[in-house]
């Protein structure tokens, strides 16, 4: 059975991935809404302003750790024969956790004291988001993911 570390193999396909996973990103920011929703807009503002390419510098540095971490769901989905995507967003609590847990690992070793101030001040609500964005997570997996 194919693993979804697989998909950042090919650089070509590496490079797809990466430009789907910007854009899901990008989509989730900006539907965002409430205060909470201007607290995360301004808080990404803060991180693309860091340096130009920052966020697509992060999204290439965490895709392994991410891709890996999801992989488990996916490998139920595949033995069970159920759409992987489908399959993530019913379990999407147990995707918050794990993309999570890389997440609240590398901001504890963030360089950058605005960087990590920021995650600390957006941790708090940071699952909710996250399983808010379980659908267009799992149709980029579905897209991508090894057949």
């Amino acid at each position: 059975m194919p693993h979804l570390k697989e998909l950042a193999q090919a650089a070509d396909k590496r490079k797809e991935v990466i430009d789907d996973a910007c854009k899901v990103l990008d989509l989730e920011v900006a539907d965002k809404s409430g205060l909470s929703g201007m607290a995360i807009k301004a808080g990404y503002k803060l991180v693309q302003g860091v340096k130009p390419g920052f966020v697509r510098q992060a999204v290439d540095d965490l895709l392994d750790d991410f891709l890996d971490a999801l992989d488990p769901i996916y490998q139920e989905a595949v033995s069970s024969g159920k759409k992987p995507g489908d399959h993530l967003k019913a379990n999407s609590p147990r995707m918050a956790d794990a993309l999570l847990g890389i997440t609240d690992r590398r901001a504890q070793n963030a360089k950058r004291a605005a960087v990590k101030s920021m995650y600390d001040k957006l941790r708090p609500a940071a699952k909710k988001h996250v399983e808010a964005a379980a659908p267009r997570l799992a149709e980029m997996l579905q897209k991508h993911a090894p057949s």
